[in-house]
């Protein structure tokens, strides 16, 4: 039982960010926009929220808030992402380039700058750059007092985790229920089925795509954030990112482009993520286990294409430019 709240615990630990990403993606696919440079706007947000957090603590010192920390963290990372998101889309969507070549583009330019940012840090600092402890413990700690947590079994699953699970999980539901439940999330799913229809009815196709691509790119950008300052420990490492982002994008495909099912995939992910330090198998390669999750994304996708449930598919104009003049 002790294993295997342990291991649940990780999962849900190394899950986090991935939900992030991958609720971030879903959005932006929605509208219709494929941005794959996820990877590289976490590492903006990993760098940029890491530096905020930091440098505020460097200025404030005895009297920092953690709170205010935390805040500024999400909000330093959500921008470094929006940026990133912003130029991807003027590209796609005002100039009409090619978004699979674009978003790798993205990716390569914001593991750069990301990577930049950290070390131009490390440089200036003379050493590592890391936040107190004091702050690691605001960014890890569960907020639910300790009552909660010492019960058996189920306190520790349930509120032994750091304020972004459940902040993670909340934005979930509630991106669930924007876009089911609310007219404006009708019309973004609208544009990511048929541009040309909604521009005919009267949406505004651009401003649909540009708000969702980049308020997906600042939360997909968060998770970054979460990674280094929960899973690293609030240490800036320049490999420390390495895959998130492409796991996030694979994470989209299982769960079938919905924000409830990312919340169950990206603990099921984070779990295969750190199977192979807590079931190591001398027969099987470390490498083996670390491809798990592409693996249960292709077959999960194979599935999916065979059954071919409407429902179960991406947008109809996923990738695809819009050109009005087409219509």
């Amino acid at each position: 039982m002790t294993f295997l709240l342990n291991l649940i615990t990780a999962a849900v630990l190394y899950g986090t960010p991935l939900l992030y990403g991958t609720t971030g993606e879903i959005l932006t696919e929605k509208s219709g926009n494929l941005n794959l440079g996820v990877e590289g706007m976490m590492f903006m947000g990993g760098a940029v929220g890491l530096g905020a957090a930091f440098y505020y603590e460097k200025l404030t010192g005895a009297a920092v808030s953690a709170p205010l920390a935390v805040v500024i963290a999400i909000a330093g990372s959500f921008l470094a992402g929006a940026a990133g998101a912003l130029i991807f889309s003027f590209l796609t969507i005002t100039l009409r380039a090619n978004q699979n070549v674009t978003g790798l583009a993205l990716t390569i330019f914001g593991t750069g700058v990301g990577q930049y940012l950290g070390e131009f840090m490390r440089v200036q600092e003379g050493t590592y750059v890391a936040v107190s402890n004091t702050l690691k413990a605001a960014f890890n700690n569960s907020p639910f007092p300790a009552a909660l947590q010492q019960l058996p079994v189920v306190g520790s699953l349930l509120f032994g985790h750091s304020i972004f699970t459940y902040l993670g999980i909340a934005m979930a539901v509630a991106m669930g229920l924007y876009l089911r439940r609310s007219r404006s999330g009708l019309y973004l799913r609208a544009v990511g089925e048929s541009p040309a229809t909604a521009d005919a009815a009267g949406i505004s196709v651009a401003r649909y795509k540009y708000l969702a691509t980049v308020i997906g790119g600042g939360i997909s950008a968060v998770g970054g954030m979460v990674y280094i300052m929960t899973v690293v420990g609030g240490v800036w490492n320049h490999e420390g990112l390495s895959g998130e982002g492409w796991l996030a994008v694979a994470l989209v495909i299982f769960c079938l482009w919905s924000p409830y099912r990312a919340i169950w995939g990206s603990i099921l992910f984070g779990g295969l993520l750190i199977l192979y330090l807590r079931m190591p198998i001398d027969l099987i390669p470390d490498q083996i286990y670390k491809i798990l999750p592409y693996v249960v994304t292709i077959i999960v996708l194979v599935a999916v294409s065979m059954r071919k449930k409407r429902e179960n598919q991406p947008p109809a104009s996923l990738g695809n430019a819009y050109f009005r003049e087409e219509r």
